[in-house]
């Protein structure tokens, strides 16, 4: 519970009534993070874990084909449209109920927040609805990575770490 809810309780605020301080001791301990567990972490582990071993494998197989550096981007292109595919199927929501933080980690939690964004606005139309709000999630992401290997490609330019 946190200290300001806590200093709300002992000093016995009396414009409070019983029921009011046990609904907030209720609302607190609900909105409470969990504790670490053995499940969450084994289960972030596996399941990313297994969705990188997948793209490791899909980028292997098309190395075979392609130069590295075009295998690596169709591995990237293919790993996002199966998130999409995976998060349009409702599949993804239950995925991440046992894997946690292991699905939100790899380029597929990238394509998730996308999906999910567009999904949730598709009754707006395109232009209203999908277009702006696809990004409503995903667009800090793309910003920050922007802004910041323009900040870090500047200083090795100035420094000539390149």
């Amino acid at each position: 519970m946190s200290k300001c809810v806590q200093t709300i309780f002992n000093k016995g605020y009396s414009f409070m009534t019983k029921i009011e301080k046990e609904r907030i001791k209720e609302i607190v301990n609900n909105s409470t993070p969990k504790r670490f567990s053995i499940k969450k972490f084994f289960g972030a582990f596996l399941v990313g874990g297994l969705i990188c071993l997948i793209a490791e494998i899909i980028n292997t197989i098309l190395d075979t084909k392609y130069s590295p550096e075009i295998s690596s981007n169709i591995t990237v292109s293919i790993m996002v449209f199966m998130g999409s595919i995976i998060t349009g199927f409702g599949f993804y929501d239950k995925i991440a109920s046992f894997a946690y933080a292991g699905t939100i980690i790899p380029i597929t939690g990238f394509a998730n927040s996308m999906t999910s964004s567009a999904l949730e606005s598709k009754s707006e139309g395109l232009f209203l609805g999908i277009l702006p709000n696809m990004f409503k999630i995903a667009g800090s992401v793309i910003v920050t990575g922007v802004v910041s290997s323009f900040v870090i490609s500047s200083i090795m330019y100035i420094f000539g770490w390149y």
